[in-house]
């Protein structure tokens, strides 16, 4: 049985390029320090729900309350 590799043909998130190996899965030092920009910058989020627990969390000056043992 013949299988195609995917390792050659990865993309870059970023550009869409073809991904080097060595800066997988990104083409370029560029792209690499793209996507490190978005991350610090806050431009990608994963998404959260709040639940009534958490917001019995925090008392009313807006700090988290110390947890009890």
């Amino acid at each position: 049985m013949d299988h195609e590799s995917p390792v050659g043909h990865a993309r870059c998130p970023i550009c869409r390029r073809p991904s080097d190996p060595v800066l997988r899965p990104f083409c370029s030092k560029r792209c690499a320090d793209v996507d490190l920009h978005r991350w610090l910058s806050g431009a990608y989020a994963v998404p959260a729900e709040e639940t009534e627990d958490d917001e019995a969390a925090v008392d009313d000056s807006g700090e988290p309350e110390a947890k009890k043992s």
